[in-house]
């Protein structure tokens, strides 16, 4: 099972290091990521593996809001079969 995990906001230092230790509590594998930053916007989308992960993605889920709320920023954890319903043509 694998999740996608977007994370937008004000950039500040640390944020992929505290996004991907809930990650690695989790045992949440990392397998793809990507980030910019344009001007003071953060934008990162991260691939999760959760086949070794003994979390739900909605506690996941909730993990990561709470973390994004004390960042001031938006975390948004979707399935992958989800994602990819959303973004089918």
């Amino acid at each position: 099972m694998k999740v996608i995990i977007t994370v937008i906001g004000k950039d500040a230092v640390g944020i992929i290091a505290k996004v991907s230790a809930i990650l690695a509590a989790q045992n949440v594998n990392i397998q793809d990521i990507t980030q910019t930053v344009l001007g003071d916007l953060f934008a990162m989308v991260l691939l999760g593996d959760m086949s070794q992960a003994e979390i739900s993605v909605g506690d996941l889920s909730d993990l990561l809001d709470t973390e994004g709320q004390k960042l001031g920023m938006k975390i948004i954890t979707t399935h992958e079969d989800i994602f990819n319903q959303m973004h089918r043509i």
